[in-house]
This record gives structure tokens, C-alpha cells and sequence, in this order.
């Protein structure tokens, strides 16, 4: 996925948040719930510099490309976000933690929604 679109539709979907990193799991509509599977993957300036950033990726990458295949959701656009400490975790645990959020996600059972982002009520 390369459309900023098609992460915001993401961000509307299912959320299993891990220790490094958040999986975002929403049909994509493209075919009868069999379509393609597309991922994205996204990595914040607050993870550290452009080197960290690139590093997190190249790993995200080699995760999905193992494990989307086998246990991802057909018919669905997954979005990895990166979280602080996901570029030293080990590879092994991370695709533990992505093996076991896939199935999470593919259950329907996400975490529950977050609080809005907002100044809060006016007085």
C-alpha cells in the first residue's frame, strides 16, 4: 500500500497493539473477501532518526513477507506501525507477536477503541 487513503481506511479497522509494533487489520473490498492481501508499514520521526526508521522497516518487511502468506487475512489491507522499542526486539518474538495478532485480528477481536486525540470538553 502506498496511498495515504488507504492507511486512513486501515486506521478504521481492527487495532492489536503489541509491544513493537500496532497491527492494523481492515477488508479491503477488493474482490468477494478473497481478494489480495496488501500491507503497509509506517514508522514515525518519534522512533529516532532516518537510519533507526529504515531499519524498523527492512525488518517489518522480512516479518510480513514470512509470515502474511501463511497467516494473514485474505481479502484484507494489514498496516504495521512501528512502536519504540520494536527495532531491538528480537526477530524471533516479534514473529511470535505477529503470528499471534494476525489471529487476533483475524478472530474479530481487537483491542478496544482509543480515546479521541482532542483539547477535550470546553468549559
Amino acid at each position: 500500500m502506498t496511498r495515504r487513503a488507504d492507511f486512513l481506511a486501515a486506521n478504521r479497522g481492527i487495532r492489536v497493539a503489541r509491544p513493537g509494533f500496532v497491527l492494523l487489520a481492515r477488508p479491503n473490498g477488493i474482490g468477494n473477501g478473497d481478494g489480495p492481501m496488501r500491507f503497509g508499514i509506517t514508522v514515525t520521526k518519534k522512533i529516532g532518526n532516518a537510519v533507526i526508521r529504515n531499519r524498523m522497516k527492512r525488518r517489518f518487511r522480512a516479518l510480513v513477507r514470512e509470515i502474511l502468506p501463511v497467516a494473514g487475512i485474505a481479502g484484507a489491507d494489514h498496516v504495521l506501525i512501528g512502536r519504540e522499542g520494536g527495532v531491538e526486539r528480537d526477530f524471533a518474538l516479534l514473529r511470535d507477536e505477529l503470528c499471534a495478532a494476525l489471529a487476533r485480528a483475524g478472530a474479530g477481536k481487537g483491542d478496544p477503541p482509543r480515546k479521541p486525540r482532542g483539547k477535550g470538553p470546553k468549559r
